[in-house]
Order: C-alpha cells, then sequence, then structure tokens
C-alpha cells in the first residue's frame, strides 16, 4: 500500500529519531552534573509513524506523537525517541531491510542499544506491530485463509522475541504498551450482502490476530492497548448513524469515522481523529504500569 516515496521519508524519519537518540547522551548529561532527561521510546509500523495517504508520507498526527504530547504535560523535559517506520512487518523489525538507523542493523535493534544506554531513564516503551502481517491476506475484498495462517504464525514467532528483547534491554523502570488492531476491512459492510459476509469473517480474523497479539506482548510484560474496543471492533448490534448512508453497525461507524477506509482514498490507516482514540487506549494501557507477571 505505501509508496516508495512514503518508504523513502520514513526512512528519514528515522535517520532522524535515532539522531536525536544518539545526541541525547552527550548533551543530557556530562561531568557537571546537568540534568538527565526522561525518554518515551515508540516503536511500530505506520500507524507508529504517523502515515496519513492524503499527503503521502508520515506526519505528526500519530498516537505516538499524540500520546508524548499529553506525557509531556507531567513531564516537561521528555524526549520522544520516535523510531517507528512505515511498511514494517515483525520481521523487518527484528531483521531491517525498510528504514535505515545509524549504527543499528533494525528498528529493534536501535530499541535495544537506546534502552540499554539509557537504562532508567526511559519511562515508556510503546509498541504496534503485526498488521502488516496480515492486512495483504485482505487486500482484494476476500479473505485468504492460508495467506491469513502464515501471518499469524509469523507473529506468534517473533512478536515475544521482540518484546522479550525491549524488556530485557530497558529493564523493570519503564512502563510498557503495545496495541491490538481495529479491522479496516469492516468497511466493506457498506457494499453490500457480500460484503457483509465479508466484513463479518474479518472480524474473526480480528478476534484470532488481537489472541496471538496478546500472547506476545505478555511474553515480554507489555500491557495491551485496546484500539480493538475502542473502535468497537466486535459490535454488530449496537447502531450509528453515518452520514450519507444511514444507519450502520457501531463498528462499521467507527471505522469509516476514524480511518481512511470510507473515503475515496480507500486506506487502512487511522486519520488524526482515530490517532487520538489510540492515544487514548495507550494512555490508558499505560497508567497500568509494570506487567508484574513479568519474570526477568
Amino acid at each position: 500500500m505505501l509508496t516508495r516515496v512514503s518508504r523513502a521519508l520514513a526512512t528519514a524519519v528515522g535517520v532522524l529519531a535515532l539522531g536525536l537518540a544518539t545526541a541525547g547522551p552527550a548533551s543530557a548529561h556530562d561531568g557537571g552534573g546537568h540534568h538527565q532527561p526522561d525518554y518515551y521510546v515508540s516503536l511500530g509500523d505506520s500507524l507508529a509513524a504517523g502515515y496519513q495517504p492524503d499527503v503521502r508520507k508520515d506526519t505528526d498526527v500519530s498516537y505516538t506523537d499524540q500520546l508524548y504530547a499529553r506525557l509531556k504535560q507531567s513531564d516537561p523535559d521528555l524526549v520522544h525517541i520516535k523510531l517507528g517506520c512505515s511498511g514494517e512487518t515483525t520481521g523487518t523489525l527484528i531483521d531491517g531491510g525498510i528504514c535505515s538507523y545509524p549504527g543499528a542493523t533494525s528498528q529493534l535493534d536501535a530499541a535495544v542499544q537506546f534502552l540499554r544506554e539509557h537504562r532508567g531513564h526511559v519511562r515508556y516503551v510503546t509498541l504496534d506491530i503485526g498488521a502488516n502481517d496480515v492486512d495483504h491476506c485482505l487486500a482484494t475484498g476476500s479473505i485468504d485463509l492460508a495467506c491469513t495462517q502464515q501471518g499469524l504464525a509469523t507473529i506468534a514467532q517473533n512478536l515475544p522475541q521482540i518484546t522479550r528483547s525491549l524488556r530485557r534491554a530497558g529493564g523493570g523502570s519503564p512502563a510498557y504498551a503495545g496495541m491490538n488492531y481495529y479491522d479496516p476491512f469492516l468497511a466493506v459492510w457498506l457494499t453490500g450482502p457480500a460484503g457483509q459476509q465479508t466484513a463479518t469473517q474479518s472480524t474473526l480474523l480480528g478476534a484470532e490476530l488481537n489472541g496471538v497479539e496478546a500472547l506476545g506482548l505478555a511474553a515480554g510484560g507489555f500491557r495491551v492497548a485496546d484500539a480493538a474496543s475502542a473502535f468497537s471492533t466486535f459490535d454488530f448490534t449496537d447502531q450509528a448513524t453515518l452520514p450519507g448512508v444511514g444507519q450502520v453497525p457501531l463498528n462499521v461507524a467507527r471505522i469509516c469515522q476514524w480511518t481512511w477506509m470510507c473515503t475515496p482514498y480507500h486506506d487502512i490507516h487511522a486519520t488524526p481523529q482515530g490517532h487520538a482514540v489510540l492515544a487514548d487506549a495507550f494512555a490508558n494501557a499505560l497508567r497500568h504500569g509494570r506487567w508484574d507477571g513479568w519474570d526477568d
């Protein structure tokens, strides 16, 4: 879905973000006793990076930027290390290949290095990853079951490695949260009976995806930012009025209101309003702090 241009821009964002990260230690703390700032490290795919289809590039409307603005209200010195990369899968987050991070082989490697070097000074870590492992399985408007099962198996293998690596690098002081996913393919409900059947089936896939996400996040002691509930993903019962359409299930209305799926862009990404909803979900998760059941 992403153009080469947007991926190139995402690479530039990654470079700038890591540049900020590597600049931090020298300016934040020296022998003169200067104050060491606190950090918020965000990782993920195009949602974390803030990709918007109307401008075809990453922006500062992302949930990570909106969450950072809220967190900064209680910690004015908080610094955001924004590492998200548009197009990232669980595999490329581990191995690299899309965005560049100076001195690191991948987004995960960059994050692990930063967490180790600033251990005790990172307050928050957020993550969203996995959607790009399965989204292409529904790109044609129908569900490729073999493709989705392969994608889910890949997430189940990779996500625990990602979350455990981050937790081991950062230790117990940060609050860790990772996102499950809303279901953008609910938008096909508007195309008629066949689309409504596909939309219903897509939520079954969404439930399976989010179950795998929950296990992978728990493996590293991450709290779940519940985007699925925030978007009323499984609520076909309650109705809402969609301008120009009429009464539709609440989950369909949410997708049309908070993503670009029901616009001429027909794009899965959250709108600025949708990103605000995601920021709320992360803020709620981070309030719980450390996952007490995780064992170093």
